[in-house]
């Protein structure tokens, strides 16, 4: 059994996946003091809640938050047995070239989408994450890494309104029926949701357009369903992207 982990800057994933799909699925907040036994207090008592037996022979991490990663090794020595694999370090197998700067850091997730992206879709694609940023990478025709776009999220921008100005109020994400508000809480809907359909339809064509090359596009991330009803640039919907990516980098280091 293998237990995939993706820490991303607000939620942190944990699934457990039998060799053939993920059978169950679990999230919780991302904090940094979180011990080794806290997590897995609370992630023994869900596997024993849904039926499944604590018995753990692979762990495979991608983490944006680095002062998590060391209570998640543990985690895994401790109560799994197992060493885990954390993706970034040097030692660990991507299975795709990553053509950027010398320098430059890449963020584990953009890499887990990737593989996951390629292995699903073949090359030439847009990947678009609605995380806490919202990034879009670009996979090469031979499924590497070459790059991409960094924006504030969605629930980031709405709080940096609501922090900055005092008279907004803080809203949910939703798709308004009008793009012109008739009232405050209207117009901040409206700026928020069509604001990135805008966002994500403009770099879209800009990255086409300097790629040269005809490119599909995926969307992943919680809110890509409710932006994919508004726009037919997120061609496809993939919920589960980061985990089958961690999936195969498990199954590769393995080998």
């Amino acid at each position: 059994m293998l237990l995939a982990i993706d820490v991303g800057n607000t939620n942190t994933v944990f699934a457990l996946h039998d060799g053939r799909s993920t059978i169950a699925e679990w999230r919780c907040r991302t904090e940094r003091q979180r011990t080794a036994d806290e997590y897995f207090v609370w992630l023994s008592q869900l596997m024993e809640n849904a039926g499944h037996k604590l018995e753990v022979g692979s762990v495979v991490i991608s983490s944006v938050v680095p002062q998590v990663v060391l209570n998640l090794r543990i985690l895994s020595d401790r109560y799994f047995n197992t060493r885990p694999k954390v993706v970034g370090k040097p030692e660990v197998k991507l299975g795709v070239p990553v053509r950027v700067d010398p320098t430059a850091q890449v963020g584990a997730d953009r890499l887990v989408n990737t593989v996951g992206a390629y292995d699903r879709y073949g090359g030439n694609l847009i990947v678009v994450d609605f995380g806490t940023a919202t990034t879009l990478d670009v996979v090469d025709h031979d499924g590497a890494y070459v790059g991409g776009v960094i924006a504030p999220g969605v629930n980031l921008s709405l709080k940096a309104l609501h922090d900055a100005a005092a008279a907004l109020p803080f809203i949910d994400v939703t798709r308004p029926e009008r793009v012109v508000g008739t009232n405050t809480v209207a117009c901040m809907q409206s700026g928020i949701f069509w604001g990135y359909i805008g966002l994500i339809e403009g770099l879209c064509a800009r990255i086409r357009e300097e790629r040269g090359v005809p490119m599909k596009v995926i969307g992943t991330g919680g809110l890509s369903t409710l932006f994919a009803q508004a726009t037919d640039v997120l061609q496809i919907i993939d919920s589960d992207l980061t985990i089958h990516g961690l999936v195969l980098i498990d199954a590769l280091n393995k080998e």
